[in-house]
This record gives structure tokens, C-alpha cells and sequence, in this order.
């Protein structure tokens, strides 16, 4: 099977965007990050993709008269890198409904919360108001309302006591991390497809009877090491 040819949209510094450059770097991961978009000129991401070879392209919001504008100059940069696959990674722009329904069921974004609860921002927060003992993150696809795409994969964390939203945010990160890699793999390989505005999955040899999630629960009791890509990130 050839690696599908992804482009990753970002807005910020880009560290889910190189975990997935870390795991394409992988002949064997069934994606390759071909090219990487950013709404912003000063993301710090542009500068760590570049560093890893990987083609980049600013299209910034100013210099497009509207939404549907910019995104379509997104569209056309899209198409110039063949692209199969769009990984929303931190892009924080609202899609307009006719890009996204182009893109739909081949375009995925990570979002730190466990779907549907806590959609939007300040998530983390939210959940510490909330009283919640367990938080975490979803990969989604997008479709044209915000954060409520079919569910491709979650990764739960625990609420741990003296949590404020910073703590809890570096955790979920952590888990966003690994989620993200694997559920790119999922969709690229086809093994996660959306079809009637479902998400619809393989079944797996530790989930055989349902086959619809996949949840990871990171131990807190132990402090584990940042990869070696993401420890090179500066502000």
C-alpha cells in the first residue's frame, strides 16, 4: 500500500504536527507529511518543519478578502501537494462549510477534551470546573460543525488532586501526542473511514467485540521522557 500523501494546517507551535513528522519519519507508517500550512507567518511549527525538510507555505488570512477566499487558497495549495489526507494540528480558523464537505472524511483534527463533552476552548479548565476524575483527548474527522465530527480515537488521562489547568493540560498533551500518530495511521491505512457521517473502524485483536474506540491511559505514576524531537522545540 503506498503512504498517503498529508498535509498538516497549523496556527502555533506546531508540537502535535511533530509528533506526526516523527512517526511518518518511519518508512513503515502508512502516511507521509508532504507539506505543512500555516494561517500565520510567525508559527513557531513553520521553522520545525523546515528543519526536517518538509515543504511549507504560509497563506494568511489578511491577504484574502473572506473565509471562503482563504480557504480556497488553502484548496489550491492542497492540490499542489497531492494531497490525500488534511491534519488539522492547533489550526485555530473555522472552516467554511463548502471546504470542509470537500475535505470530509479525509480530514482529521485533534481536540483536547473527550468528545462530545467540553467542545471549543479553555477545555481544561472546564473540566477541573467540572469536578471531572477522568479528561483526556479525541481525534476526530471535521465536518462543518465545530468539534463534532464522527470519533476516530480517544486517549483518557486521570484528574489528579492538586490538578490546575496547566497540570492537566501537559498531561493531556502528552497523551495527544501518541493519539494523534496512531489515528493518522488508522485513517491512512483505512482502517478508520467515515461513511453515512459515521465513523466506522476496524476491529482489533485486544478490542474484538466492539472494534468502534481506541483509548489509551497513560500511567501518572510514571514521569515519562519527552521524545527527543519535541525537546528541541523553542517558544
Amino acid at each position: 500500500m503506498s503512504r498517503k500523501r498529508t498535509v498538516v494546517l497549523i496556527s502555533g507551535r506546531g508540537s502535535n504536527m511533530t509528533a506526526l513528522i516523527a512517526a511518518a519519519s518511519d518508512p513503515a507508517f502508512p502516511a507521509e507529511i508532504v507539506g505543512v500550512i500555516s494561517d500565520k507567518a510567525d508559527a513557531a511549527g513553520l521553522g520545525i518543519a523546515r528543519a526536517r525538510g518538509i515543504a511549507t507555505q504560509v497563506i494568511a488570512r489578511a491577504d484574502h478578502g473572506s473565509k471562503q477566499a482563504h480557504d480556497a487558497a488553502i484548496d489550491a495549495a492542497l492540490a499542489a501537494f497531492n494531497a490525500e489526507i488534511v491534519a488539522l494540528a492547533g489550526y485555530m480558523r473555522i472552516l467554511s462549510s463548502g471546504f470542509v464537505q470537500k475535505w470530509q472524511g479525509r480530514m482529521i483534527n485533534i481536540h483536547p477534551a473527550l468528545l462530545p463533552a467540553f467542545k471549543g476552548l479553555d477545555t481544561h479548565a472546564r473540566a477541573l470546573a467540572a469536578g471531572l476524575r477522568i479528561h483526556g483527548c479525541t481525534v476526530h474527522f471535521v465536518t462543518s460543525e465545530m468539534d463534532d465530527g464522527p470519533i476516530i480515537a480517544q486517549a483518557a488521562v486521570p484528574v489528579m488532586v492538586g490538578d490546575n489547568a496547566d497540570t492537566l493540560a501537559a498531561r493531556v498533551l502528552k497523551a495527544e501526542h501518541r493519539l494523534y500518530p496512531l489515528a493518522l495511521g488508522l485513517v491512512a491505512e483505512g482502517k478508520a473511514r467515515m461513511e453515512a457521517g459515521r465513523a466506522v473502524l476496524a476491529h482489533f485483536a485486544d478490542d474484538a467485540d466492539n472494534g468502534t474506540s481506541v483509548v489509551m491511559a497513560p500511567d501518572p505514576l510514571r514521569e515519562e521522557a519527552d521524545l527527543e524531537h519535541l525537546a528541541r522545540i523553542t517558544p
